[in-house]
Parts: C-alpha cells; structure tokens; sequence
C-alpha cells in the first residue's frame, strides 16, 4: 500500500503496475484527475446551495472525498457515496479517517455498496429528513469504467428540477466511429469517422442522454461539454416541462459533411448534395445546440485553482462565445489546396475566429470554408 495525494486528499492504496481496470480491488483512475478537479469546480461555481449529492460508481472514493473538503461551506446537504466493491465501507471510512473528515460531516453521508441504479432508486429516498429532502437529488454523478447508458435511466428519474447529471464516457471507439454498428446499436446515431470524430461523438452522446430524459419530462440542457484525453464529458442540467422537451428535440438533427471540399452543414434531413456537386456524407441524429452555458463557463475559468487545467478552461471559455456544430481544421484544408499554413494567430484574426478544444490545429468560425480557403491563399 501507498500514500497517494490528489489535492487534498490523500488516499491508501495500491496502484496497478499495469493498466487501470474496473476489476481493481479498489478502483483509482490517476488520469481522471482532470475530470475531477472540474466536477469540483464547476460546482463551486454554479448558485445551487445545499445540494443533496449522489455518487453511484465511487470506486475509490476520491471525488466525493474531494467534494467534503473542496466544495465551498453550505454547498452540501448530503452526500449519497456508492460503489459495488464488497470492501467500499471500509475503504471509504478508512479515507475519512486519514483525511480527518469531521465526524459531523460523516453524519451527513450515506454509504452503500449496491449495484448502482438500484442505490439511485432505493437508497436515496430514506436517508434524509423528509422535510429535508424529496427523493430528488440536486448533482448525480455517472462516471463508470464503459458506457454510461445502463446507468441513464435512473440518474433522469432522480434527478431534481434545476438539477445537474454529469456523465463520462469512455467507451470513446463507440462514439467516435471506430465501431459504426456500436455507435447504432448503443447510441441510436451514426458516427462520423473523421478529424471532427471527437465533436460528432459528444454531440451524439448528448442527444441520447436527453432522449431519456424527454421520456420524464425532462430537458436535460448541456452547461459543459468536452472531450479530453480518452473520455467524453457532459454537465446536463433538468428543466422540467413537456415544450422545453420539445425545443430540445427541434435540435436534435443531421450532420452533413463533404469530403471533397470540405464544407458541412447541419440538417433535419439524412440526404442532401453539397453546393459542388459531391453527396454529403451524414452523421447523427445528433445535439445541434450549445455545448456550453458560456457565462458559466467563464466563471470557471475566472475562479479556476487548479493550475494544470488553466490553458484547457482557457479554450472552453473562448470556444463557449463561438458556438457552432462542426470546425475546420486548418491542418486538413491546407493539405486539400496544396499550401503552407500560416500562423494561428492570423488565422484567428482575419477569420474572427476561436481554438477548439477538440483539435490544437481546428478553429470555429462563422465564414464558409470557401472564405475561409480565400484568406488563407491570400
């Protein structure tokens, strides 16, 4: 055993010599740090207050441990911690202990080891004072080892009006088209194996979390969404009401893209030609709309102390004033004219626009690809 530190917590664990599997004694993933500290961040940052908690697939415990010592004072109610490891209990206590979580704090938890829909379901109905809590949680967080759709289901059915979901997924292959039939069978879209693989595979995740919460009545609403390393990550929040549910369907559409002069377009139709004549090949249905709350995503960069997440919050919140579906990469379209690139820099000035995070050489504009092919011969 070993003394791992991530921020402020400490953690007793053993860490494979190979690669990280969910079959781990106890389950600790080091590259998702990242994906911790804005989990943290982000609720820091948004206005909710007492907010009831839920994390279903805790594995080592770190993130809620994280949340009892890094989340600002008032923020939690309650904390419902869960992960199906028979030694969780005392995996999670022992990390109270040397993390010297206090003993009022510790009331405030509640600690299952059931497989996690059923703890979403169950447990979270009787922990609390009624008068305190309605059965509804304010923040569900599904991160499993895989797809997060067996996990859907019950995370949209619990969670609160004006209540956040945060979902991973690392089945990264699936959504970004390496295995189309998957991305079908499991996601009820096709993909698009390409440079915008990666945007394509967000945006189909995203529609399919919002397809099971239109069965509740509920628009899920995306605050932050991004793709980093070798998971997707999407922050929905709940608006309850039959017409939100309706403009959130009006935007799930078709995504067309042109391999011959590298033009796209989205589409509420499957089948189109493109202006130069070459069928456009299609990806989705697909989440058209924002990816971002902008104004919260500032914030986060504003109140941002986690200093090796600084540069990536820094292309979310430049990226959350350009919001469009699709991007074009300068790499791409200088290999189809022929043409050396010039600085990014000057790319970004004269076309008005912003970096993506989804490629260091993509950018979002508001030009056609054929203005954009102009300023770069020019």
């Amino acid at each position: 055993m070993s003394i791992i530190q991530e921020h402020s917590i400490k953690l007793d664990i053993t860490l494979p010599k190979g690669d990280v599997s969910a079959k781990m004694d106890v389950f600790y993933n080091p590259v998702m740090v990242s994906n911790r500290n804005i989990s943290v961040l982000l609720l820091n940052c948004i206005e909710n207050m007492g907010m009831n908690i839920v994390d279903p697939l805790a594995g080592s415990g770190i993130r809620s441990l994280r949340f009892m010592k890094e989340l600002k004072k008032g923020k939690m109610n309650h904390l419902f911690v869960n992960d199906r490891k028979e030694n969780f209990k005392k995996t999670f206590k022992k990390g109270c202990t040397i993390n010297k979580i206090s003993l009022i704090m510790q009331k405030k938890m509640t600690i299952g080891t059931e497989e996690a829909s059923l703890f979403l379901l169950n447990r979270i109905n009787d922990a609390v004072k009624p008068e305190e809590f309605c059965g509804y949680a304010d923040y569900i967080e599904i991160d499993p080892f895989g797809s997060p759709n067996p996990f859907l289901s019950a995370a949209v059915a619990r969670i609160a009006r004006q209540g956040i979901i945060a979902v991973t997924a690392t089945d990264t292959a699936a959504l970004s088209g390496t295995y189309p039939r998957v991305t079908v069978r499991k996601y009820w879209a096709k993909p698009l194996r390409n440079y915008l693989m990666h945007e394509i595979g967000l945006r189909i995740l995203i529609r399919k979390i919002q397809l099971i919460g239109v069965q509740f009545d509920k628009a899920l609403m995306p605050v932050l969404s991004y793709h980093q390393e070798h998971y997707m990550r999407v922050y929905v929040r709940s608006e309850k009401g039959k017409e939100k549910c309706d403009e959130v369907l009006r935007q799930h559409q078709y995504f067309f893209y042109c391999d011959k002069c590298l033009a796209f377009k989205t589409s509420v139709f499957n089948k189109e030609k493109c202006g130069c004549g070459e069928e456009y090949d299609f990806a989705g249905p697909l989440w058209v709309g924002k990816l971002f709350d902008s104004q919260l995503v500032e914030k986060m960069e504003r109140e941002n102390e986690f200093s090796e997440d600084a540069k990536f919050l820094q292309t979310l919140a430049a990226e959350s004033k350009q919001e469009m579906a699709g991007f074009y990469d300068i790499h791409e379209i200088a290999h189809k004219m022929k043409i050396i690139i010039p600085k990014m820099a000057e790319i970004l000035r004269k076309t008005k626009g912003v970096r993506t995070h989804f490629s260091p050489s993509g950018i979002k504009t508001q030009m056609s690809v054929k203005e954009v092919m102009k300023m770069l011969q020019g």
